[in-house]
């Protein structure tokens, strides 16, 4: 147990008053005056030692060793197997003729406090695609744009500057599944134009880099839905791959992707507007392919890891 920072004593302090009484012949009240408590305090410490010994200068929990008001142990089982029928609290507390209150704090005792824990956690699945080009992961962040610091940079208070109606930017974000190679633009929209027309440049530009794209994992957005982001998927010989409804995680590469991105580039440093912004994440792409090591590849930087799947420079 930890010692308040407060503290007047210690188990080593305690002991040296305790031996100052019963070895050397101290007086209570002089002892505690010595050991700046009060003489309750000492006799308290006295009574323990002379009762327990060394043992009873050590800290302990201020728990009562019995509540006479404490729910039985069966109530507190009937509370469980009822909340395990997935009642509420409240619901729980009006059968059992209990206090809500009473019920909420048995449910959080015993990790019951949401229905949540009550579902069966969703194992984690992580794959890797073999080669490059095998899936690519399409996804889009939205930002505010803005003319000069915001909040974030200069705090709130009277005359601060939201940004707010200046509008949005779309940042576009295509992820190699294998090597984690991307590829992002910003553009003004996430309409099917601006979505097919970046997918259209992303294929483009991992072919000059010698990766042929076969799959495509996108989001249900309408974008991604549209016939004329499916026509572009058609033309370059791929399939079109949708992640399941309301389940992010199944495109977790450029989730991550994005994560990174606003950690390391969007919200890294203030911008003086977001025309800075958008220039800056040039420099801070190519550093993420070329130069920053990433953990889920080995410490490889993306550029290492096509070199090494493809068997040569690119």
């Amino acid at each position: 147990m930890n010692v308040h920072k407060n503290a007047r004593q210690t188990p080593l302090g305690r002991a040296v008053m305790i031996t100052r009484i019963e070895e050397e012949g101290w007086t209570v009240r002089r002892a505690a005056e010595a050991a700046g408590v009060s003489r309750r305090t000492a006799y308290r410490w006295l009574s323990r030692f002379r009762r327990q010994g060394e043992v009873g200068l050590q800290d302990r929990s201020s728990r009562p060793h019995h509540c006479p008001h404490a729910l039985p142990e069966s109530v507190v089982r009937h509370i469980e197997r009822l909340r395990r029928q997935r009642l509420t609290g409240l619901t729980i507390a009006r059968t059992l003729g209990l206090a809500r209150s009473s019920v909420g704090a048995v449910l959080r005792r015993i990790g019951l406090g949401k229905l949540a824990a009550l579902e069966p956690k969703t194992p984690v699945i992580r794959y890797e695609r073999a080669a490059p080009g095998e899936l690519i992961h399409l996804d889009i962040k939205k930002l505010g744009r803005f003319s000069q610091p915001g909040h974030r940079v200069t705090g709130r208070g009277p005359g601060t500057h939201s940004g707010a109606g200046r509008g949005w930017d779309y940042l576009h974000v295509c992820v190699d599944d294998a090597s984690r190679l991307a590829y992002t633009e910003i553009l003004p929209s996430e309409n099917q134009h601006d979505a097919s027309a970046f997918l259209e440049r992303a294929l483009a530009w991992l072919a000059r880099h010698g990766v042929q794209t076969e799959r495509v994992m996108t989001d249900n957005g309408a974008c991604y839905r549209s016939r004329r982001f499916a026509r572009v998927v058609q033309t370059a010989g791929a399939r079109h791959i949708f992640t399941r409804p309301y389940t992010p995680r199944t495109n977790g590469k450029a989730e991550r992707f994005i994560q990174s991105s606003l950690r390391e580039w969007a919200y890294a440093r203030p911008y003086n507007s977001s025309e800075d912004r958008a220039e800056a994440v040039i420099a801070w792409t190519d550093a993420y392919n070329t130069t920053r090591p990433h953990t889920g590849i080995g410490g490889l930087t993306p550029w290492q890891r096509v070199t090494n799947l493809l068997g040569f420079d690119t």
